[in-house]
């Protein structure tokens, strides 16, 4: 059965930092380019960084560049999303998704897989 499982997410102060994990079953992840994707309450559902199959090469929103950071754990065949620096504006449920290349960066469109999502919420 294929699954992304998301967790890490919590409660933070600002400028405080959490690292979320996505874990898959079923497939192996470093074959699709993985995509984590955020909900704030009141707004479209954002991307926010990406990481390639065939090279690694990693993507961010402009609102978490130099904040965020996508890494790649084959053997654990887990995506990770290290968060730094938190502000309340990145309070928001937060997804993985895989998608079968190409996909384009930080779109939410090829994606084929999805997980339920875990919540940050960060406090001022």
């Amino acid at each position: 059965q294929v699954q992304l499982v998301e967790s890490g997410g919590g409660l933070v102060q600002a400028g405080g930092s959490l690292r979320l994990s996505c874990t898959a079953s079923g497939f192996t992840l470093k074959y699709y380019t993985i995509g984590w994707f955020r909900h704030a309450q009141g707004k479209e559902r954002e991307g926010v960084s990406c990481i390639r199959s065939i090279d690694a090469n990693t993507y961010y929103a402009d609102s978490v560049k130099g904040r965020f950071t996508i890494s790649r754990d084959s053997a654990k065949n887990t995506v990770y999303l290290q968060m730094n620096s938190l502000k309340p504006e990145d309070t928001a449920v937060y997804y993985c998704a895989a998608g079968v290349p190409p996909v384009v960066p930080l779109s939410q469109s090829g994606m084929d897989y999805w997980g339920k999502g875990t919540l940050v919420t960060v406090s001022s």
